[in-house]
């Protein structure tokens, strides 16, 4: 296992409220804090525009039909300035800190959704593995009209968290609207305490492994490393599936270390922003774990942030097949700028470039091969037809043993019906595995 990458502690934002980036370095200085030889910058306040803020305010606190307190009106006031830059830049108070705090660590209460905006509506853009959400049958692309009968429009996502969010053991009731269905789906979820297993691991069939990451967690690097140790010592590995469908990002520093387990040498991943430490760039130590074994990428729409990251990187270096739908396009990263002791604001202020350099902002990446998440039903065989072998008096083959009935594999058969991808996946690895020979 090898991660010889020296790392700022900086995160990946999830798309939605529940998870955000951090960046613990330290902000250049004020100006006039600066070195007295450097020039003070020209203040750019619009005074004019503050003026209109400040009459606007006062006339709103004296005026509206109910008494509103200052605090609550000015946290209001920033929210609104951060709820029209970007869909994830948000104002942190100290239950939203607590809320991210939990998040990262992968444990704690709720659904297991993972949600952001669109069109003032709430969308889904991934249920987590083994959570009330995934269990439900909650899709990516969802559209969350109703939280317990009220209604979400123009809902803040952060109160839509909340809604959602309850003592374990309890319900909520959700009204979805889903492409393709003419009616509104409803769904009563009884919320659970959340617990994120980031990484699983079993062989598909000899010689064929699958890792699958459900959310990049700290450890998440590490623990990718030591599931393919334990698939190595029960098998000869072929080939491998890294299954990033609905893993809705994470920490940024786990995705790079990921990537690393997997490349030679070269870059990662690098960033760049306004701020003078927003620039930062990541590259890959010496060292692949699978010594050059094939590799395919399972991916989807609800594949986002730090999942991008490692399939853009893979791909970018040709070290794997990125196969599945188009990924989110999540790639801005979010850095979270404390205003007091338990407030902040969490602001994007950067966007993250894969080795070539493609920004998949609002993009995503594009698979190398498209397949969709699909039904597989068996064709019916002609029960009458016949082969060489059911002509009466044909010849048998030489010093033959007594042949099994022609069955097919049960196994890829199953797969194939449960999870047209990964079957799909499986199949490539193979193809790869039979030309290289």
């Amino acid at each position: 296992m090898k991660f010889g990458i020296c790392l700022m502690m900086v995160t990946l934002a999830l798309p939605g409220f529940s998870v955000f980036a951090q960046d613990n370095s330290e902000m250049p200085p004020p100006a006039s804090q600066a070195d007295n030889t450097e020039p003070l910058l020209t203040p750019r306040l619009p005074l004019e525009e503050l003026r209109v803020f400040a009459e606007a305010f006062d006339r709103i606190r004296q005026a509206y039909v109910e008494e509103i307190d200052d605090q609550k009106l000015l946290e209001s006031a920033i929210k609104g300035l951060l709820s029209q830059l970007d869909p994830h830049s948000a104002f942190l108070d100290e239950s939203s800190f607590s809320d991210l705090q939990e998040t990262t660590t992968g444990n704690y209460g709720g659904l297991g959704i993972e949600i952001g905006t669109e069109n003032g509506l709430i969308k889904v853009i991934s249920p987590m593995d083994e959570t009330p959400a995934s269990r439900a049958g909650i899709l990516p692309g969802d559209l969350i009209i109703q939280i317990d009968g009220k209604a979400v429009k123009s809902m803040d996502v952060g109160d839509a968290v909340d809604q959602m969010r309850g003592e374990p053991g309890s319900s909520v009731y959700l009204m979805i609207m889903r492409d393709g269905e003419s009616a509104p789906l409803e769904k009563t979820l009884v919320r659970e305490v959340i617990k994120v297993a980031s990484t699983r691991q079993r062989m598909l069939e000899a010689g064929y492994g699958y890792v699958r990451i459900a959310q990049f967690q700290a450890d998440t690097g590490a623990e990718v490393g030591k599931a393919i140790d334990e698939l190595q010592q029960d098998d000869t590995i072929k080939g491998l599936v890294l299954d990033l469908r609905n893993n809705p990002g994470g920490v940024l520093q786990a995705a790079v270390q990921v990537s690393d387990l997997f490349l030679e040498s070269g870059l990662i991943v690098y960033t760049k922003g306004r701020i003078e430490n927003s620039a930062m760039q990541f590259t890959a130590s010496s060292g692949d774990v699978l010594a050059n074994i094939p590799i395919v990428v399972l991916v989807n729409e609800g594949s986002a942030s730090a999942s991008e990251i490692v399939a853009g990187a893979l791909q970018d270096h040709k070290r794997a097949i990125i196969l599945g739908t188009t990924t989110f396009g999540k790639g801005s990263v979010q850095t979270v700028l404390p205003l007091t002791n338990k407030k902040a604001i969490k602001l994007t202020t950067a966007l993250y470039f894969t080795p070539k350099g493609r920004s998949i902002q609002a993009e995503g990446i594009v698979p190398d091969i498209w397949v969709e998440r699909s039904t597989v039903t068996k064709i019916k065989t002609n029960a009458f037809r016949v082969k060489e072998k059911n002509l009466p008096g044909h010849l048998q083959q030489p010093d033959a043993e007594e042949a099994n009935p022609d069955n097919g594999d049960t196994t890829n058969r199953e797969l194939a019906s449960s999870d047209f991808q990964l079957n799909e996946a499986l199949v490539l690895l193979k193809g790869i595995n039979i030309l290289a020979k």
